[in-house]
């Protein structure tokens, strides 16, 4: 080789060496476990009466202070502005005044002797605080003896009416805590409520005049006493009529007869204790929301489960109106059958994740089809369901103008990171524009891709579900899997974008693992028949869906079949625990808030009336569907080495069930660990640091026995 022809491959060498290094630079870093968990939620949004204002509540983080903070922010159309709106992080459930001056908001904020102490968080007051819409201080708008828990404003926007539980005074309270000490009286120490209307003109004008909070004392009158407890207060656009919804008074679901809806005819003036006239004749159902329509004739609601047509039963999420007339409770039924309550989007195959009245009429919702929740518009109940266009991916957060047709709402996809939107209109959700920017910084990490899968069940369903490649990898094949199971069971999983201690397929995936998150029988967006297809065979019947879907992406080549790994938390804990006496080809499992048997689990969770409908009854007259479902009969097949977490004080799924699956684990010397997280119920909503280290571990164990 000549010294030209050598100078020359030297200097291509540089040439492509500076390209490569250049490209490098310019190539995505790997999503990182502390990028992931700076994510923002938004719990709630709200569009101002006029369409010209948009306040988002976020939720982050806060690392120094070891909690998470909500945040206010105002949006402003007139110069395209966002502006934090409250300073507390403690500020949640904004509402605006009907004139749209004011945002009221529910602070929670921990007694100033408890301020510093880590129990402040369980000794804490809420109260509702109101801040102009132009900005400033906020001020509080009432100083109840108990927390407030729910709260409207008025039509006219001159009072706010609120609940809490039944007050005691003084005297009351030092007499209780003198008789019982720090004794619990289990249910017999339970406080039905008390609705208020507070005068906010008084308020504010005291407010303006000394600065003081403690103004709140004047101008509060109690207007009505209810046996249950109130989740939601809401006042009707004429003035007229105050609705709310209620619960039972432990928010224990034991029985749906503590759930109704119900209405106060607020034309009585200063009377107090008004009769609260039962809106619906004896729903089987626990409630989730209600709205009215702008007519004020009408109550719009959904609920979390049961049913408002006949018996009980926990399908998919609808919903209905009824009308109002002050009289008589209404039945519900399908449209047209002359009923006073109708239900909208009867025909919709899918579930209703949520929905807005529009103040021009009609009702836009979200609604699920498999993988998708796509936005839809429904002029009445005899209309056709129609989808708006839209972006693949996934609706929610709906929030309509009273005044105008503009709607906010929070989209993403699986490449699209959560933001929030602002639409012109119902019709123009796929020209809105994004108005917040709080998780745009996983633009700069090399995200997984992800795609739908479908196969078959033993007896010809069709199950669906999604893969989520490692970065760089899409549709690659002999990939090691993560199979990651959805709780609820009622919830599916989608294309949206997912980064919590819950729905962290992403960052697995960005670890190297394909992960395989599957849609099983139970899971909504599929129909009735599917989501009720699980009774009362609630383990054995999704269990068979999940163990197929894997045994089709191993059969086509997708996946690794050495390397399969399964975990999930709450019914994804339960499916995780059944899993593992079921086959040893998991090499590794993380379970979270799972149950391993039924009946102590009955006896302790706050959903126990479903716990037993989906076992087909009580346990001592179903007494085999408690057992034949119950992984703790089969513990002794466990081979697989499993990864335990679980929160103090949960009461959803009992912190018991994960004690007996570790002490069974360590019996039989299957590798095992249990993590407890002081303080955190169900959701391990206290600490923020509790659900990073809970998936930092998830994803050690993973790697340690997986790979």
């Amino acid at each position: 080789m000549s010294k030209r022809i050598l100078a020359l491959g030297i200097s291509l060498c540089v040439i492509f060496g500076s390209n490569a290094l250049f490209a490098a630079k310019k190539q995505k870093p790997p999503l990182t476990l502390d990028a992931f968990f700076n994510s923002v939620s938004f719990p709630a949004i709200a569009v101002s009466p006029n369409g010209q204002n948009v306040v988002i509540e976020t939720e982050r983080a806060d690392w120094a202070t070891n909690r998470f903070r909500t945040d206010l922010w105002l949006y402003k159309t007139s110069d395209g502005t966002l502006t934090r709106l409250t300073q507390s992080g403690r500020d949640s459930a904004p509402q605006w005044s009907p004139d749209g001056r004011w945002i009221a908001f529910l602070r929670n904020r921990p007694k100033a002797k408890d301020a510093e102490s880590k129990k402040g968080h369980k000794n804490a007051e809420t109260q509702v605080y109101v801040i102009s819409a132009h900005g400033g201080e906020s001020f509080a708008a009432t100083s109840a003896r108990e927390n407030v828990h729910a709260f409207s404003w008025s039509a006219d926007s001159r009072e706010i009416f609120f609940a809490t539980r039944e007050p005691w005074t003084k005297e009351q309270d030092a007499a209780y805590r003198k008789k019982w000490k720090d004794v619990i009286q289990y249910r017999a120490a339970e406080r039905s409520d008390r609705i208020f209307a507070a005068d906010f003109g008084a308020i504010a004008a005291r407010n303006q005049a000394d600065a003081s909070e403690n103004s709140t004392n004047v101008a509060v009158r109690e207007i009505a006493a209810t046996p249950y407890r109130v989740q939601q207060l809401t006042s009707s656009p004429d003035g007229q009529w105050l609705a709310f919804v209620t619960e039972s008074i432990s928010q224990r679901e034991e029985s749906p007869g503590d759930d109704g809806i119900y209405l106060i005819d607020l034309r009585a003036g200063a009377q107090k204790h008004a009769a609260a006239i039962p809106l619906l004749n004896h729903p089987q159902a626990f409630f989730s929301r209600i709205a009215w329509a702008q007519d004020s004739k009408h109550v719009f609601f959904s609920f979390l489960n049961g049913s408002v047509e006949g018996p009980y039963q926990d399908a998919q999420e609808r919903v209905y109106w009824a009308a109002v007339d002050g009289k008589t409770a209404t039945r519900c039924g399908p449209p047209g059958d002359g009923l006073a309550c109708e239900r909208w989007g009867s025909k919709f195959f899918g579930s209703m994740n949520g929905f807005a009245p529009l103040g021009s009429g009609g009702l836009l919702a979200a609604g699920r089809l498999g993988t998708e929740v796509q936005p839809y518009f429904e002029r009445d109940p005899a209309s056709s369901f129609v989808q708006r266009p839209g972006q693949a991916g996934t609706y929610e957060k709906l929030s309509a103008a009273a005044h105008s047709p503009r709607v906010a709402f929070v989209y993403s996809s699986q490449e699209t990171p959560a933001e929030v939107y602002l639409a012109e209109g119902p019709d123009k959700m796929n020209e809105a524009r994004r108005i917040t920017s709080f998780n745009q910084q996983f633009t700069h990490y090399a995200m997984p891709r992800a795609k739908s899968f479908h196969w078959k069940a033993d007896d010809g369903v069709t199950v669906e579900g999604m893969l989520i490649y490692p970065p760089g990898k899409f549709g690659e094949k002999n990939l090691p899997m993560f199979t990651l199971i959805h709780g609820g069971p009622e919830d599916a999983d989608g294309n949206h974008f997912e980064a919590d201690w819950y729905q962290w397929g992403d960052l697995a995936a960005s670890d190297g693992w394909l992960v395989f998150e599957p849609n099983y029988r139970g899971s909504v967006g599929y129909g009735d028949a599917f989501a009720l297809g699980i009774i009362p065979h609630i383990v054995s019947k999704p269990g068979k869906d999940i163990l197929e879907g894997v045994d089709a992406l191993v059969k086509d080549g997708t996946a690794d079949p050495n390397h399969l790994t399964v975990g999930g938390y709450s019914y994804g804990g339960y499916m995780t625990n059944w899993l593992i006496t079921q086959t040893t080809r998991f090499k590794a499992a993380v379970t979270g808030a799972g149950a391993v048997e039924h009946v102590a689990n009955w006896g302790n969770d706050d959903t126990t009336f479903d716990d037993a409908y989906f076992l087909g009854g009580v346990p001592w007259k179903t007494e085999q569907n408690y057992n034949a479902e119950a992984a703790i009969w089969q513990i002794g097949k466990v081979r697989t080495p499993t990864h335990m977490v679980a929160g103090a004080d949960d009461i959803r799924v009992y912190v018991g069930e994960d004690y007996l699956l570790e002490r069974a684990l360590h019996t039989m010397g299957v590798p095992s660990a249990l993590l407890i997280f002081p303080g955190e119920g169900h959701s391990l909503a206290i600490n923020p640091w509790h659900g990073k280290i809970k998936v930092r571990e998830e994803l050690k164990w993973l790697d340690k026995y997986g790979r």
